[in-house]
C-alpha cells in the first residue's frame, strides 16, 4: 500500500504543474472573457460618422456657405452616408449632429436634464457673461422672467403694438414720399424698422438721433465680429466688434446712469415706460446684468426679426398668388377698421391675420433664421439605440427638420397653405421649431411674428414690387442676403389701382 501511495503521489507531482498551469489557463481565459464582455457591454455604440481633420474636424465643411433654403451640401451628403443621427468632430470638441424631428424635440424638452446651452467661448466673450443666450440653469430662469414680463400679452396688445405700427410707418414714409418707382434694399430697411423699434423700447431711443444713429452703427459692427474667428488683434473682425461692444455698454451705461438721476429725483414720476426702466424697477439686477440683458435682446430682438422680415418680402415677390391672398385679407381688415372710424390697427385686427400668421410660419420654416442650436450633453443618453456620451456637444439642426421631406410635401417650395387647418398634408406643428422650445423658447417670438405680420399689413395694401436685381439669401452663418435684397416698389394707388 505505501508503494502504491508513494507511486501516486510521485505522478501527483509530476503532474502538477501541467494542472497548475491548466487552471491558471483556464482562470485566465475565463477573466479574460468577463472582461472583454464588460467591455464589449460599457463600449458605447456611437451614432456612425467621421472626425475629419485633427482640431479644427469638420468645422468649415459644416458652415460652408450655402442657399437658406438647403441644408448646404455637407449636411445633405452627410445624411444620406450616416442617416439622420451622425456624430462628428465641430468647434472642437466630439458632437453628435441631430437632423430627426424626434431627438431635436428630445433635446429641447430635457434641457437642464440631460442638455444644457453650450455656445462656443468666442459668443459668451462678446456678448457677455450674462446674456440670455449663453446663461443657464436659474440665472437664465431669472433673465428670461423680465424679458417675459416685459413682452406679456398685456404690453404686447396696448403698448407695443401701437410701437410697431408707428416705426412701420416712420419707414414706409418715405418709399411713399419716393418717385414711384422706387429702388430700395429691403434687408436695410428691415434693420432699420427692427433696431429703431427695439432701441425705443429698451432704452426709449428716438430714431434719427445723432445718439441713436451711432449705436447702430457700432452694432453693425459688432455683428460682423460675431460670426468672425476670435482674434483678437488690432484690424480683425473681432477685435473691432470687442471695441464695438464696449462703446455699445458704454451708451448703455449712460443711459442707467440718466434713468438713476430721474428715479432719484422726490418729484419724479418717471414710469418703466422701455425695458431699461423696468429692469431698474422690477428686478435686483445688477448693473452688468442689466447690460447685458439689453445688448442680448437688442441682437436677439432686431437681427433674427428683420431677416425674418426680409425673407417674407423675397418669398411673396415670388408667389403672386399669395400677395394676392394677403391683400384681400388686409383690405378687408381695412375696411372694417375705416367701418370702425378708425385709423390705427387693432389687437382684434391683428388676429384676424390669419393667412398673414401662415405667411409667416412659412417664411420661417423655409427660410430658417435660426439654423441650429448648441448643446452640450451633460448625462449620458441613450436614444434610439444609440449611446451619446457625457461631456459631447450635440447640435440639434432645426433648419433639417423644416426642409425634411418626410415631414413637409415638396419643402423646398413657398407655400403657406400648408399652414391652414383645413390643408391637407397638413403641417405638424411638433415638427416646427424655428424660435427653439422647451424652456429656452425665444421669450420675443410673439412680438417678432407681430412686427412682421402689421409690416406686411402697411406694405401689401400700399405697395406692390419686384426684385431689382437677382439676390437670394445665403447662410454664413447667419441668414444674408449679399446684395441687401433690392426691390423696386411702385405704389397702389386706391383709386385708381396700381400705378
Amino acid at each position: 500500500m505505501a508503494a502504491v501511495m508513494a507511486s501516486i503521489t510521485s505522478e501527483l507531482l509530476f503532474l502538477l504543474p501541467f494542472i497548475l498551469l491548466a487552471v491558471l489557463s483556464f482562470y485566465t481565459i475565463t477573466v479574460a472573457k468577463c472582461h472583454a464582455g464588460r467591455t464589449k457591454k460599457k463600449r458605447p455604440n456611437l451614432p456612425p460618422g467621421a472626425v475629419g481633420w485633427p482640431f479644427i474636424g469638420e468645422t468649415f465643411g459644416y458652415l460652408r456657405t450655402h442657399p437658406a433654403t438647403s441644408i448646404g451640401q455637407f449636411m445633405n451628403q452627410h445624411i444620406a452616408r450616416y442617416g439622420k443621427i451622425y456624430r462628428s468632430s465641430l468647434f472642437g470638441h466630439p458632437t453628435v449632429v441631430s437632423a430627426d424631428a424626434g431627438l431635436n424635440r428630445y433635446i429641447l424638452q430635457n434641457e437642464g436634464r440631460l442638455f444644457e446651452v453650450s455656445y462656443p467661448p468666442s459668443i459668451g466673450g462678446i456678448l457677455g457673461k450674462w446674456s440670455m443666450l449663453v446663461l443657464v440653469g436659474h440665472h437664465h430662469r431669472e433673465m428670461r422672467s423680465i424679458a417675459l414680463d416685459f413682452l406679456s400679452s398685456v404690453r404686447l396688445r396696448a403698448v407695443l403694438l401701437p410701437e410697431v405700427e408707428r416705426h412701420t410707418l416712420l419707414v414706409l414714409r418715405d418709399w411713399l414720399l419716393s418717385t414711384s418707382p422706387a429702388v430700395f434694399s429691403a434687408q436695410h430697411e428691415a434693420k432699420k424698422f427692427t433696431y429703431n423699434l427695439m432701441a425705443k423700447n429698451l432704452m426709449s431711443m428716438d430714431p434719427g438721433e445723432e445718439e441713436t444713429e451711432g449705436l447702430r452703427l457700432e452694432y453693425i459692427t459688432f455683428m460682423k465680429g460675431l460670426v468672425s474667428a476670435p482674434l483678437k488683434f488690432p484690424g480683425t473682425a473681432y477685435w473691432k466688434a470687442l471695441k464695438s461692444w464696449a462703446t455699445i455698454l458704454g451708451v448703455i451705461e449712460r443711459k442707467m446712469e440718466e434713468r438713476l438721476e430721474q428715479m432719484n429725483k422726490e418729484d419724479s414720476s418717471t414710469e418703466e415706460d422701455d425695458l431699461l426702466g423696468w429692469a431698474m424697477k422690477q428686478s435686483n439686477l445688477s448693473k452688468e446684468q442689466i447690460l447685458d440683458l439689453l445688448l442680448s435682446l437688442l441682437f436677439a430682438g432686431h437681427e433674427t426679426s428683420s431677416v425674418a422680415l426680409s425673407l417674407a418680402i423675397f418669398f411673396l415677390e415670388g408667389c403672386p398668388k399669395a400677395i394676392k391672398q394677403l391683400r384681400e385679407e388686409h383690405l378687408e381688415i381695412a375696411r372694417r377698421q375705416k367701418l370702425r372710424g378708425e385709423c390705427k390697427l387693432s389687437w382684434e385686427d391683428y388676429k384676424e391675420m390669419v393667412f398673414t400668421q401662415c405667411v409667416i410660419n412659412e417664411t420661417l420654416r423655409l427660410g430658417n433664421v435660426v439654423r441650429f442650436l448648441h448643446r452640450k450633453v451633460i448625462r449620458d443618453v441613450h436614444y434610439n439605440g444609440y449611446d451619446i456620451p457625457s461631456g459631447w456637444k450635440i447640435l440639434p439642426v432645426l433648419a433639417a427638420v423644416h426642409l425634411d421631406s418626410s415631414l413637409y410635401e415638396d419643402p423646398n417650395s413657398f407655400n403657406p397653405w400648408r399652414w391652414k387647418s383645413n390643408a391637407s398634408g397638413v403641417a405638424h406643428k411638433s415638427n416646427f421649431m424655428p424660435y427653439g422650445g422647451g424652456t429656452r423658447l425665444c421669450a420675443g417670438s410673439e412680438l417678432a411674428k407681430l412686427e412682421i405680420a402689421i409690416f406686411l399689413h402697411h406694405l401689401v395694401l400700399n405697395f406692390r414690387w419686384e426684385l431689382a436685381e437677382p439676390d437670394q439669401a445665403f447662410v454664413y452663418p447667419f441668414v444674408d442676403f449679399p446684395k441687401g435684397l433690392p426691390i423696386r416698389v411702385h405704389r397702389i394707388t386706391h383709386e385708381e389701382g396700381e400705378e
